[in-house]
């Protein structure tokens, strides 16, 4: 039987997750927490097989709580759960220790087969991903594109801002602060060598990272 914890901020997405799950014989949802530190504590006092981690969290978001879940527990296995398309988190995330990635748009079922993959040691990434993974090891390209010199909490707010969110909607939405946010920005349009917020968001769209 494989035991999992649930970790998302919405009471809906763990609900739906509990129903599509309860249709099987094998996976069973052990647990639940709302946020990273609730997770953290969870995996720290409790023994999991698997780890269903959404990257949209309250606070440190997904990213940051899977490195701290894998310092952890070196061996525990998380699939990322996400709204975010693939091209935006996906390498990032598996480049952290995540075993797959799957959107929240995915078939119940495939949620299901990624849980099954991952949990007996495989790796989940659909078929596209696979693709574009392959394409990045098999160029081994010393001259990186700007975007993949940003941390992860940088990147997640460069996607923010080509979304059209203000500052007071990211700072909302990422549990920090609206000088936080500026400062990031800051540090992300020198980065990028950008100095808007437009010119930010055609670079995003140019690079078909949204």
């Amino acid at each position: 039987m494989t035991r999992i914890l649930v970790v998302d901020d919405h009471a809906i997405v763990r609900k739906g997750i509990g129903q599509i799950l309860a249709e099987t014989d094998d996976i069973i949802i052990a647990d639940e927490a709302r946020n990273g530190q609730e997770a953290l504590e969870k995996v720290r006092d409790n023994d999991y097989d698997l780890v269903l981690l959404d990257i949209s969290l309250p606070g440190p978001d997904g990213l940051e709580i899977l490195k701290q879940l894998k310092n952890q527990r070196p061996t525990l296995a998380v699939l990322m759960l996400s709204m975010y398309p693939e091209e935006q988190y996906a390498v990032r995330a598996l480049r952290s220790g995540a075993s797959g990635y799957l959107t929240k748009e995915s078939a119940p079922e495939e949620l299901i087969t990624a849980i099954r993959k991952v949990s007996s040691g495989g790796k989940f990434v659909s078929d596209s991903l696979a693709e574009k993974l392959a394409d990045q090891l098999n160029s081994a390209n010393p001259d990186r594109l700007p975007h993949e010199l940003l941390s992860d909490r940088e990147y997640q707010i460069m996607v923010m801002i080509a979304a059209g969110k203000t500052q007071m909607q990211i700072a909302d939405e990422l549990a920090i602060s609206v000088k936080t946010v500026s400062t990031y920005r800051t540090r992300i349009l020198k980065k990028m060598s950008v100095k808007s917020n437009a010119e930010l968001t055609r670079y995003v769209i140019e690079n078909k990272i949204v």
